[in-house]
């Protein structure tokens, strides 16, 4: 959306629910028995429909429900299929998921998400109270993940140029409400959370593999040498398919932009890729007018960081005449096979003439 339509969107549905949901709660009281709600509750709008204005009313809300549900299920499906592309370009999930067809679609990420829902209709036999109950526990957590990751902008990216600005007393009062409806649906049915976990856990396993996937070759390498030493099995085969792929995921360059941080500064961000990235190559880039504009002692320090964390090849270029920008990104990205979202920048300040989504998937990393 333009800027500025977003909170116009969250305004109107605001006033939008805030309307409905207790004229329809108010409806639901003078027409139908309490007694009578709970039989009615799988489509309960349709069968107030069928009461108050006839069956043709009750037939346009199921219509209605229907063009509803299936928006949001193709929603779903883009919603997913961006999510899931940007995390594997972020290599946390296998770049099986990144295979296209020939009309640039990602098939494997929308057929494997299609599996998924119907294993979900499957295991909970299409009844709706418990589709419901699965959707609101996956909801709630996902709402409770937006309450954290806004705290964590607060502490780690307090100076990070936004738009809007949430209230720590805000997002603390919305955080605790989200968990105490979420630790409520747990309690009213276990067994729905029991499925939730069943789809979560695996997920977190795959996540938790991708991100030590090194540390788990290194120690398939460690256990191949050790049998071969130990009973003499011809695992050389094994072992240099293991190393070759060690070698192939370390491979990867990564791109840090630097506008002459100080020493602790692009410390910092080495320590990040060494913590959080599976490469020994990062490129270290700084932008001038003119090479006499390149900040003295910068080389030096590149250096000195070359020899306190030789396992990285760290190699500086200066690259005058050109200004930072989203063209540059794209071009630079070509140019080095390096895709955006591996390359990094520090905090900008308030004067930044972009915003980091217009960056192409620059991340921010300190």
């Amino acid at each position: 959306q333009k800027e500025g339509v977003f909170p116009k969107t969250l305004r109107n549905m605001w006033v939008a629910v805030s309307f409905f949901n207790p004229v329809i709660a108010l409806l639901a009281l003078a027409l139908v028995p309490i007694a009578a709600v709970k039989g009615e509750q799988n489509a309960f709008l349709a069968y107030l429909g069928n009461l108050s204005g006839g069956p043709w009313l009750g037939m346009l809300i199921s219509i209605d429900a229907v063009l509803v549900l299936s928006g949001a299920v193709l929603t779903s499906f883009v919603g997913v299929t961006g999510l899931v592309r940007r995390i594997t370009l972020d290599r946390i999930l296998p770049r099986f998921f990144l295979k296209t067809n020939r009309r640039e679609t990602s098939h494997r990420i929308i057929i494997g998400f299609f599996l998924l829902t119907v294993s979900v209709l499957l295991i909970t036999k299409g009844d709706l109270k418990a589709l419901a109950g699965v959707y609101t526990i996956s909801f709630l957590s996902v709402m409770i993940l937006f309450g954290i990751g806004n705290v964590l902008l607060k502490v780690k990216r307090g100076r990070l140029p936004r738009p809007t600005r949430a209230h720590w007393f805000s997002v603390l009062i919305a955080s605790l409400a989200v968990l105490f409806g979420l630790i409520g649906n747990i309690k009213m049915n276990p067994a729905y959370f029991y499925i939730f976990l069943e789809y979560f856990l695996p997920a977190v396993l795959i996540v938790l593999i991708m991100l030590n996937r090194i540390w788990l070759l290194k120690a398939i390498l460690f256990t191949t040498r050790s049998f071969l030493r130990t009973f003499g099995l011809p695992l050389a085969s094994l072992r240099h398919k293991v190393r070759r792929k060690i070698e192939q995921i370390n491979s990867q360059q990564l791109v840090f932009f630097t506008k002459g941080d100080s020493l602790a500064k692009l410390n910092q961000a080495m320590l990040y890729v060494i913590d959080n990235e599976h490469t020994n190559r990062i490129k270290i880039v700084t932008i001038v007018k003119d090479s006499n504009e390149v900040p003295s002692g910068l080389q030096e320090d590149l250096e000195f960081l070359d020899e306190a964390y030789p396992e990285v090849d760290i190699e500086f270029v200066v690259l005058e005449g050109v200004t930072f920008g989203p063209k540059l990104i794209q071009d630079l990205s070509k140019e080095w096979n390096v895709p955006p979202n591996l390359m990094f920048i520090g905090s900008p300040g308030n004067h930044f003439l972009y915003g980091l989504a217009e960056l192409g998937g620059v991340r921010l990393i300190i």
